[in-house]
């Protein structure tokens, strides 16, 4: 397959996506935001996804490999490169991860939190998310959408939703994500595709993909035509230019007034 990349960051913060793509493989992560609490860890996410992202990668050159058997690897060895850190500390940096793996006649996927994968399909589409984290603390979710983004109170109530969120994290009763421990990665969404029919396909990061599921401004046709028309990039833009109409999270509340987003675009010969 063929496949175009673009990340860009949200703001002026460093970012926490990361992005990789190889003939018969396309990796998204998303770094989970801090809010400014203690991680536990001196390296921070940008590092986290960094390593993790390499490691996966390699992990699955072989390509029959189960992907979360991949993943687990990578998770082990990336926390054995920092065992100084308190890797037991709920706020230990952590990630989404959404895998696409193409092969003779399937593709395979692999999708932990909410960064999802979108198939274009000669019906419609099929999307792959996990939005456990959504069940999470509602109460604290609907408070930090009553205030305006970038004031004080919004950001002290994302602090409070963040710290009741790590509480949860990689639990049986709350969410998965990818930390510290290779079992997050048996929790994913695991499935597979035959190519055939298949038009291309999307690795996302919410960042991206709120243009369609929160925003609404854009349908996934929409979003396919733009990815065809003007690249990886131009979808961000898209992104980017709905935000600006809307900088307070008024209308669209939200955690960030610009998250930072990510595309991979997959498509067939």
């Amino acid at each position: 397959m063929r496949v175009s990349i673009a990340t860009a960051p949200g703001g002026m913060n460093p970012n926490e996506d990361w992005v990789a793509a190889t003939p018969m493989l396309a990796v998204v992560l998303d770094g989970l935001s801090t809010a400014g609490l203690d991680t536990g860890c001196r390296h921070g996410v940008p590092w986290y996804v960094s390593q993790l992202g390499g490691h996966l990668v390699a992990a699955l050159a072989e390509p029959g490999r189960p992907l979360a058997d991949g993943l687990a690897e990578a998770l082990e060895q990336v926390a054995a490169l920092h065992p100084r850190c308190d890797l037991g500390d709920p706020g230990t940096p952590s990630a989404t991860v959404s895998i696409l793996r193409a092969g003779v006649d399937r593709f395979d996927y692999l999708v932990l939190a909410d960064s999802p994968i979108v198939f274009e399909q000669a019906n419609g589409y099929q999307v792959v998310t996990d939005l456990r984290v959504d069940t999470v603390v509602p109460e604290l979710r609907a408070e930090t959408e009553c205030f305006a983004t970038g004031t004080p109170e919004h950001t002290e109530s994302v602090r409070r939703m963040v710290e009741a969120q790590r509480l949860t994290r990689n639990t049986t009763n709350g969410y998965w994500v990818a930390a510290s421990s290779g079992e997050a990665a048996h929790h994913s969404l695991i499935g597979a595709v035959p190519i055939a029919g298949i038009r291309a396909a999307a690795v996302l990061s919410d960042g991206v993909s709120r243009l369609v599921t929160e925003y609404q401004t854009a349908s996934w046709a929409d979003a396919f035509a733009t990815l065809r028309e003007a690249g990886a990039d131009g979808l961000i833009s898209e992104v980017r230019k709905t935000e600006a109409t809307d900088p307070d999270g008024r209308r669209w509340p939200r955690f960030k007034s610009g998250d930072d987003a990510t595309v991979a675009f997959c498509q067939l010969p």
